[in-house]
């Protein structure tokens, strides 16, 4: 039986859960399917959309968060709406989506850290990566947090992205910073900042690191921070020299010849200390009388080929302590469970294949139920690569249309959904209402030589809209 979902009669109506880019590329798929009638309805716990792009994107990075004017584009195409504040599992369930879409695409992405799980993790002074970044991008769950900056040694622990946006932040100067889009907050704290010296660590050596070429080419060029790294750690061991060789990767090839330039490199004078170290590993970190972070303890790594030709880090039972009062750890990122959703704890994802939820006990399709970004696949990537991924997702989704493997809500009127959202959460935020919000930081910033000022806790925001 051939179903008419999807005509302008009855127009295919989703629910995308998250607001960051995965959700609006998924609804650009979606969207631009000339041959489907869609209503797409995002919703996002925040009141404000984008996610990461907001949230997570370094504020001296601004070039990177352009990719917001493709998102209100599609937030500007018929059939498009957007909830903000409006909590999956607390303000609307599964049950209820059920009974007013045809599908569902949870895009929540990977919201918690994991931890390094070493003895001293717990102790005052030892934060997640994320939260630091949460901190000074103006997110509302992290704007109280504390992070003691009166300490003058800092320990970085991973070498992705993450981490070098830490690095760098913590190096910046507060002139430098003003210039941004940082919460307000944070550049105050900043400016107030007696950190010295700034400890990057990797537990591989300098052909594995994650970070990428034009993120570490920048720590070489910030103005108030001299950077070092150990001649004998930069060199490539060699196992990764004959793997370099073998598969001509220019990039990897660039990337040791930054690194063994910043190894020759002279201090200069400069009143911070950014050090790169590599084929170490935090085995523990240790704490001082008032149960603080004094000190971590690390030992040095090796490298070994695994039977797949991986070169994995292994202990040589050789270690050093160095003093650091902060430590933040950027070792990796997996996925929050939605409620009633099937999770895969191990890989910290939704139990899916392509895209489609599975059921954890036929490992069979879920109807109507899907899933793209990292919340589908791990932290993996950049803010574009989420975009051939939505598309596999919408690819099945269209697919299970076809067929008429949909869901059949009760209720699929769009005005069935609006109705149900402002009972359960009636102050919730319209893209509308996010476009006012928008205009308003942007003025505040042009008045202030920033590219915005932004209002980071929700009752600001709703006081905003007059709320």
């Amino acid at each position: 039986m051939t179903t008419t979902t999807g005509t302008p009669a009855r127009p295919l109506r989703v629910a995308i859960i998250g607001a960051g880019p995965t959700g609006f590329y998924v609804a650009d798929h979606l969207l631009r399917n000339p041959g489907v009638a869609v209503e797409v309805d995002m919703l996002d716990r925040l009141p404000t959309p984008y996610g990461l792009v907001r949230l997570g994107v370094a504020p001296d990075h601004q070039k990177i968060k352009f990719v917001t004017n493709a998102f209100d584009k599609v937030a500007a195409s018929p059939g498009f709406r957007f909830f903000g504040g409006v909590d999956f599992g607390k303000h609307v369930t599964l049950a209820d989506l059920r009974a007013h879409y045809h599908q569902i695409v949870y895009c929540t992405g990977a919201q918690t850290d994991r931890r390094m799980g070493i003895p001293g993790e717990d102790l005052a002074g030892s934060h997640p990566a994320t939260e630091f970044v949460a901190w000074y991008n103006g997110h509302p769950d992290y704007r109280d947090c504390m992070f003691d900056l009166s300490q003058e040694s800092v320990a970085v622990v991973g070498v992705g992205n993450v981490a070098v946006d830490v690095v760098r932040i913590l190096c910046r100067t507060p002139e430098e910073l003003a210039t941004t889009d940082i919460a307000d907050y944070a550049l105050d704290a900043l400016r107030k900042s007696r950190v010295k010296e700034v400890y990057l660590l990797g537990r591989r050596g300098p052909a594995q690191a994650a970070f990428t070429n034009p993120e570490i080419r920048e720590l070489g060029e910030l103005p108030d921070a001299d950077i070092a790294a150990d001649p004998a750690e930069v060199e490539l061991d060699p196992l990764s020299r004959a793997a370099v060789e073998r598969s001509q990767d220019r990039a990897t090839a660039k990337k040791v010849e930054i690194l063994r330039a910043y190894a020759r490199r002279p201090a200069s004078g400069k009143s911070k200390r950014l050090v790169l170290r590599f084929l170490v590993s935090p085995v523990e970190l240790i704490g001082d009388d008032a149960g603080r972070v004094a000190a971590m303890r690390l030992v040095r790594n090796e490298l070994y080929a695994t039977s797949t030709g991986a070169l994995q880090p292994r202990a040589t039972g050789r270690f050093e302590e160095i003093p650091v009062g902060l430590v933040f750890r950027s070792v990796g990122y997996r996925g929050v469970p939605l409620s009633g959703v099937p999770f895969n704890e191990s890989w910290g994802v939704i139990l899916n294949d392509k895209g489609r939820v599975l059921d954890p006990g036929t490992k069979e399709p879920l109807v109507g139920e899907y899933t793209a970004g990292w919340i589908k696949r791990g932290p993996t990537g950049v803010i574009g690569t989420n975009k051939p991924d939505a598309a596999e997702t919408v690819e099945c989704m269209f697919e299970d249309l076809a067929r008429g493997a949909v869901l059949e809500p009760a209720h699929p009127e769009a005005a069935a959904a609006e109705t149900l959202v402002r009972q359960r959460q009636p102050s919730f935020v319209s893209y509308n209402d996010w476009l006012k919000l928008d205009a308003l930081e942007v003025a505040h910033g042009r008045a202030e030589g920033r590219p915005r000022v932004k209002l980071t806790s929700v009752e600001e925001i709703l006081a905003a809209l007059g709320r």
